[in-house]
């Protein structure tokens, strides 16, 4: 059921410096190194100067490991794989984590960070992080930890129901097109109903231990920390949150279950693990911070995402001057010689643009093309198709933009990883609530490049456009 967006005010103020005085605290006590798994690179729109890895190689973990923040992000882009691509991903994931871990001395977390609508390999993911954990630990993971909630994108859960915020309406994410995905759909109401819907039954919806926001807003600490202490056989447990304190609240209770011995796996969108991770707001970047090396060249904007967010805010960026849009047109995609074509004519126009000083925003035709066979996987490998193409839009320039922006996940893990072939990135924080912003390593195409990765379900119409009105203002 809908609800006024005045739900979110109807709950009892929480005293935040005592929580963040509590917190800290805890944070201090806890020595286990967080590895945060991400299934597309949108996941660190919450974080700032922290590392993303887009590889797990040892080397690359080790770095994780001997970093001196508490957490680190690996990118693993597995929600744009097939079942068997990310199980066989996982498994290498777990035993290098494993085998750092014993080398370094130092235990650790796993953080499965996924879509706040929802959508992704859950449970299989968690389920192998589960298993490989206790085989190289000798630990039992005593329940999973189920927090979607991320305020900067307006997902909020409120009497354990899931809500993506549509302007002054809350609407159940299940009544959404995020539920509708071809790959990871579902229908559930409620996230205990999500749980089992998920898990085919295997976790009943009331066995599921909800965290409330009564008790969140009471500041039972002691009661939430009791209802983690009795979580055993891997049992799920959802956090209800409206704003970050109630996040902090939460965690208070979780590091005191873990410092008791208690175990757990995550399953989360991106806000619990900045405030696990202990890292502080700051303000949204400015073009001095991103641009570091300044250059006449144009920028460049490639949008794949096909959510109707995704095409409103396409449609508002049109709005703006001196920007060249080249439409990359999708259904040729089963025609190998045409497709090559067409990338071609648009490669040449965008090289021509950005040239000449002037921004171009290429994007994909927007109708989605779709493989019409019944077989999820079929769909995926499509997607991935004509995810090559959109990439090597970038991948394939011979001349470097000022700027680079992509749209959506699947998208902005293939430009940031096969086009700008970046190894390890910082975070510089976000140009836009929920939109990171990335600073390319040295190693990559475009070195010490700003590359704006933009979620394909976030923001206002005109959230786009501003973006790309920073990064153009000189």
């Amino acid at each position: 059921m809908r609800i006024g967006a005045e739900a979110l005010q109807a709950y009892k103020a929480i005293d935040e410096s005592y929580i963040d005085a509590l917190l800290e605290k805890e944070i201090a006590a806890n020595d286990k190194k967080i590895v945060v798994l991400d299934d597309d690179p949108t996941g660190v729109q919450t974080v700032h100067d922290i590392s993303v890895y887009t590889d797990w190689t040892k080397e690359s973990i080790r770095q994780g490991f001997e970093e001196e923040n508490n957490l680190f992000y690996v990118l693993t882009n597995s929600r744009g794989f097939t079942a068997e691509q990310t199980t066989k991903a996982h498994h290498e994931i777990a035993r290098a984590v494993s085998e750092v871990a014993k080398e370094t001395g130092k235990e650790y977390i796993f953080i499965s960070r996924s879509d706040s609508t929802l959508r992704g390999h859950y449970p299989l993911e968690t389920e192998l992080l589960k298993a490989d954990y206790e085989t190289y630990t000798g630990k039992t993971i005593d329940g999973e930890i189920l927090c979607p909630f991320f305020k900067e994108g307006g997902r909020f859960t409120i009497d354990n129901v899931h809500y993506v915020k549509y302007g002054d309406e809350l609407v159940p994410a299940n009544e959404t097109e995020f539920a509708k995905d071809k790959t990871f759909g579902y229908t559930a109401a409620t996230m205990p109903e999500y749980v089992e819907e998920k898990t085919g039954g295997a976790y009943k919806k009331e066995d599921v231990i909800c965290i409330s926001l009564e008790d969140i807003h009471n500041v039972d600490i002691d009661k939430i920390e009791a209802q983690l202490m009795a979580v055993k056989d891997f049992h799920k447990i959802i956090v209800n949150a409206i704003d970050y304190v109630d996040v902090k609240v939460f965690c208070v209770a979780l590091y005191r279950a873990m410092a008791k011995g208690k175990v757990f796996m995550f399953r989360t969108a991106a806000a619990i693990v900045k405030v696990m991770g202990g890292v502080t707001s700051q303000p949204l970047l400015s073009r001095e911070q991103m641009v570091v090396k300044e250059t006449n060249n144009g920028g460049i904007v490639i949008v794949g995402s096909h959510t109707d967010k995704t095409t409103k805010q396409l449609e508002a960026l049109k709005e703006l001057q001196n920007i060249e849009f080249i439409e990359l047109d999708a259904s040729l995609v089963t025609n190998d010689e045409a497709f090559e074509a067409e990338v071609q004519r648009c490669l040449a126009k965008e090289e021509e643009c950005i040239r000449a000083g002037k921004t171009v925003c290429c994007y994909t035709s927007r109708k989605l093309i779709t493989a019409d066979t019944g077989d999820k996987e079929d769909e995926l490998r499509l997607s991935v198709k004509i995810s090559d193409a959109v990439q090597s839009l970038v991948g394939r320039l011979t001349i470097t933009p000022s700027f680079v922006i992509a749209k959506g996940g699947i998208t902005s893990s293939d430009v940031g990883t096969k086009a700008l072939a970046v190894k390890k990135a910082n975070v510089l924080g976000q140009i836009k609530p929920g939109i990171p912003v990335w600073q390319t390593g040295e190693e990559s195409k475009f070195p010490l490049t700003p590359y704006v990765i933009f979620p394909g379900n976030v923001g206002e119409i005109a959230t786009l456009k501003e973006a790309v009105e920073v990064l153009m203002e000189k």
